[in-house]
């Protein structure tokens, strides 16, 4: 038997090449994957392209317009019936804060307060209890 290298004569044949290990391929490969993540937002144009966009049964897919500052939600139920939510966006910074709304944020009792109440509860509770002759 021919030997070649170390190896049978035609064991090139029953065996595939690999490609050897490139490092500087790997890496492009890498940024291209890494590029790919960074934009992984759908862009369409307007509404039409929203709702021209084919969503598969049982997802949900934000769809982000690129010609006015509108966020589409296209949903579609289990037997592939799309529905569509339109959310509009604003950039915010500090000079247009929405307002704030009462009760919005908790508001808290100080432990006199609460003893005052509870004296106040009391004295009302006596003054029944006395009217009814208890």
């Amino acid at each position: 038997m021919a030997f070649n290298n170390g190896f049978p004569v035609g064991y090139n044949q029953m065996f595939p090449q690999y490609p050897t290990y490139n490092p500087q391929s790997q890496m492009q490969m890498q940024m291209q994957q890494q590029q790919a993540q960074q934009s992984n937002l759908t862009w369409v144009q307007g509404e039409a392209g929203a709702k021209s966009y084919l969503v598969a049964a049982n997802t949900t897919v934000p769809l982000w317009d690129s010609e006015a500052q509108v966020i589409y939600l296209k949903s579609a139920d289990a037997s592939g019936m799309p529905s569509m939510k339109i959310l509009d966006y604003t950039i915010r910074d500090s000079s247009n804060l929405p307002p704030k709304i009462p009760g919005d944020s908790p508001e808290f009792a100080t432990k006199d307060e609460v003893e005052t109440i509870k004296d106040n509860l009391k004295k009302d509770i006596d003054m029944i209890k006395e009217s009814l002759g208890l």
